[in-house]
């Protein structure tokens, strides 16, 4: 409890920190974190989104996370929180965003699809996956990232990694 008590006080003064002076990508990626645990995922993927000169990143019903793992990408990457799905959802839309579910049940591979130039990649629970009801959002293309080994699972932070490196591939490097 007291370790939780301090990682949160942390992140409220980071995450101020971040609504203040951090700002948009470059590039017209957004991640979106559908119910991520306050570990260090978060943190890892604020990393990546940086590196990668993401526009924005989602935090959806998180009410917290150690910045500590980002190594200054909170600072620098422009960060919404969001209480659920819909109110993320609702802002892709108004921005023209194409939303890409990354998930192991797909049939389409990531490396196989022409992303647009407007994409967002929602990531979901490390171990309960996205938390809305795909009925409802007919239009998030569900995607997978092609794995060679018997068990089929990569961690969020390297998914949102190959994910963001795929994009770029895409649309900035060639």
């Amino acid at each position: 409890m007291k370790k939780r008590k301090m990682l949160t006080k942390k992140f409220e003064k980071q995450k101020k920190f971040n609504q203040e002076l951090a700002s948009f990508g470059p590039h017209d990626l957004i991640l979106v974190l559908d119910h991520l645990k306050p570990d260090f995922n978060i943190g890892k993927i604020f990393r990546t989104a940086e590196a990668f000169g993401a526009k924005e990143i989602h935090i959806i019903a998180t009410d917290y996370f150690d910045p500590s793992t980002s190594v200054g990408g909170f600072k620098k990457v422009k960060a919404f929180f969001f209480e659920s799905f819909d109110e993320s959802y609702k802002r892709l839309m108004e921005l023209g965003y194409t939303p890409y579910c990354l998930h192991s049940h797909s049939e389409n591979y990531l490396h196989h699809t022409q992303l647009t130039n407007k994409t967002a990649f929602i990531l979901g629970h490390e171990e309960f996956g996205p938390q809305f009801d795909f009925n409802e959002f007919t239009n998030v293309k569900l995607l997978k990232i092609q794995q060679f080994g018997i068990i089929e699972s990569l961690n969020v932070a390297v998914a949102a990694s190959i994910a963001s490196y795929e994009y770029m591939r895409q649309h900035i490097l060639e």
